[in-house]
């Protein structure tokens, strides 16, 4: 909903594009623990191995 990645079907138009952004796994963690900008954290919400995992589907997805 608010980001752009292909593999998942999203089309975002909040967050940045996921795709042309090809983040690294240790900036996805990063953000996704503490937030950053609009994006809320998700610390307390989310694992550290959830965190871990989405930041795995992220980097696999967009650094093909």
């Amino acid at each position: 909903m608010c980001h752009t990645l292909q593999a998942a079907g999203s089309e975002g138009k909040i967050g940045t594009n996921l795709d042309e952004l090809k983040p690294l796994m240790s900036q996805v963690v990063l953000v996704a623990t503490n937030g950053i900008g609009v994006m809320p954290s998700f610390e307390g919400v989310l694992s550290s191995e959830e965190i871990d995992a989405v930041a795995y589907y992220v980097f696999e997805s967009t650094n093909k």
